[in-house]
């Protein structure tokens, strides 16, 4: 392994920008994961499918074009290529599975410093999970003050219009708890 693709793979940032949501679940491109283990993409794909019983659905999908329009939403820069075909996605345990079927050094090395990076992001999660938390509360309760706001405005403009009219309802006087 040559000493830049070492410097790259300590760089958790370079892994968290190919880190993408798709389908609400974290995952890697076919394409990030074999640079990251030093392999051609085809070689990925072609050990994924001699071994395709070690993974589901739930650790390996390949992208559909929607999946392809989203993601490109969420990269600023874009890195894609003239594919010829959709990408495949793994998620976390896909990931560690696919360490398992390249088995090489590389491989081992890459898959703990990616299970590290998701690691270190789901913890990230979890601690502002309760100020997320606050938040949402927070804005339930101001849309049911615009609520009140609303139905309080609309009060106001039928005392106002009454009030240009002149057209008020009669008015009793009571006297002496009468």
């Amino acid at each position: 392994m040559n000493e830049l693709a070492i410097q790259e793979l300590s760089n958790s940032d370079l892994i968290r920008s190919r880190i993408f949501t798709i389908r609400g679940v974290q995952v890697m491109l076919d394409r990030d994961l074999a640079e990251l283990y030093g392999v051609a993409t085809k070689a990925l794909n072609q050990a994924v499918k001699r071994n395709i019983e070690r993974f589901p659905e739930r650790y390996m999908f390949q992208l559909n074009k929607d999946d392809v329009a989203n993601m490109r939403s969420q990269i600023v820069t874009s890195r894609w290529g003239g594919t010829r075909y959709l990408p495949y996605a793994f998620t976390e345990h896909g990931i560690i599975m696919l360490a398992s079927v390249l088995n090489s050094p590389t491989a081992v090395e890459a898959s703990v410093r990616i299970t590290d990076t998701f690691v270190a992001m789901r913890r990230a999660l979890a601690s502002i999970a309760p100020l997320l938390s606050r938040i949402e509360a927070t804005e339930r309760r101001q849309l049911k003050l615009e609520d009140s706001q609303v139905r309080n405005e609309e009060r106001f403009k039928l005392i106002l219009d009454a009030m240009q009219d002149k057209k008020f309802p009669p008015q009793k006087v009571f006297f002496d708890g009468q």
